[in-house]
This record gives structure tokens, C-alpha cells and sequence, in this order.
């Protein structure tokens, strides 16, 4: 069953930590491949921390690990990076820069 949530994304201290041993190391990979969410919706859902779901925006899809993170019901965060990319439009909207914040997402379980 596809739940709707509304993504942000931003820069982690865990992403910078992991930038500092280059894009391409394991740190850096992990820091930037995990989507996160509320307790309450992680319970509602029955979604274990470390499980995988599919995330869908009309960009494209991803698969990526849940963590638990305080985030109010209905929201999602992600890293902004090469994962979370996939992810956002590229329509500016005048602005110059695609909207990392507040878009819709669809999330199901793979």
C-alpha cells in the first residue's frame, strides 16, 4: 500500500563527516542513502528502523533504509545528495534552484 508524506531534504553533520573522506567512500554512501521518519508513522506502518521502502515522486524512484528521526506525523527527511537527487524535479520555478523542500512523495514497501 502507497502512504503519501512530504519530503524535505538538508545537509547532515554524518554527510559532512563522510564528504571529508570523498563522495565515493562508505561513510559518505551511508550518510546520504537512508530516508528518515517519525516514530508514530513508523509504528502506524509496522516499519522496523533499517528496513528497506521505495520512495516515488513523478521524477523517479529510489530504495533506501528508514531510520527513526524526529520528524512531525506525515513528514520525511532526507540528505540531500546523489540519492535524494533522484528523487526532486527539475523545474525551478523561476527561482534558479529545484524545490528540496516540501514535495510530495509516495512511499511503499519494496
Amino acid at each position: 500500500m502507497k502512504e503519501k508524506f512530504v519530503m524535505i531534504t538538508g545537509r547532515t553533520s554524518k554527510q559532512a563527516i563522510g564528504m571529508h573522506k570523498g563522495k565515493e567512500s562508505e561513510a559518505y554512501i551511508q550518510a546520504v542513502t537512508r530516508v528518515d521518519m517519525g516514530d508514530h508513522d513508523m509504528d502506524r506502518l509496522g516499519i522496523n528502523e533499517g528496513e528497506d521502502v521505495l520512495l516515488h515522486t513523478l521524477e523517479g524512484f529510489i530504495e533506501v533504509p528508514v531510520f527513526k528521526g524526529n520528524l512531525p506525523e506525515g513528514m520525511l527527511f532526507m540528505p540531500m545528495g546523489p540519492v535524494a537527487n533522484r528523487l526532486v524535479g527539475v523545474d525551478t520555478q523561476g527561482k534558479g534552484m529545484p524545490s528540496y523542500k516540501g514535495f510530495l512523495v509516495e512511499m511503499e514497501r519494496p
